[in-house]
C-alpha cells in the first residue's frame, strides 16, 4: 500500500491539474478563470512535491501564485469589460476559426502518419553523423 499511495496521489493532482486547465478555459467569468489558474499552480505544486522538488513548489506559489495570478486578478477585477458585449461578433470569425483549425489537424495528422510509416526524422547519433570522428576545433 505504501508504494501504491505516491501513484494514486500524482493521478490525483494531475487530474486536478487538468480539469482545472479545462476549467481556466471554459469559464465564463474571468474572475472565476484565473481562480481556476491558481487552484492549477496549486495542485502543480503538489505534483512538485511528490517528485521530491520542494523548492520548485514553493517557487512556483510564491512567484506564480502570490504575483502573476494575484496580478492578473487585479487587472480582470479592475478592467469591468462587459463580455457580454465582446460575445456578440463570436460567429463571425467561426469560419477562419474552423480553417485554421483544419489546417493544424491536417499538419498534426501529416506528422503521426509520417512517424508510423517509416518517414521519420533522421536521428544523428550524439557523436554526429561520422560517428565521432569529427571534433569541434
Amino acid at each position: 500500500m505504501a508504494e501504491l499511495l505516491p501513484t494514486l496521489l500524482f493521478y490525483f493532482f494531475s487530474a486536478l491539474v487538468l480539469g482545472s486547465g479545462v476549467a481556466v478555459i471554459a469559464a465564463r467569468n474571468p474572475v472565476h478563470s484565473v481562480l481556476f489558474l491558481i487552484f492549477a499552480f496549486f495542485n502543480t505544486a503538489g505534483l512538485f512535491l511528490l517528485l521530491g522538488a520542494e523548492f520548485l513548489a514553493m517557487i512556483l506559489i510564491i512567484v506564480y501564485v502570490g504575483a502573476v495570478a494575484v496580478l492578473f486578478l487585479f487587472v480582470v477585477m479592475m478592467l469591468n469589460i462587459n463580455f457580454a458585449e465582446l460575445r456578440q461578433g463570436f460567429l463571425r470569425y467561426l469560419p477562419l476559426g474552423a480553417l485554421v483549425a483544419a489546417i493544424l489537424l491536417a499538419e498534426m495528422l501529416a506528422a503521426i502518419y509520417a512517424s508510423l510509416h517509416g518517414g521519420a526524422l533522421n536521428r544523428i547519433s550524439p557523436e554526429g553523423e561520422a560517428g565521432g570522428a569529427v571534433h569541434i576545433t
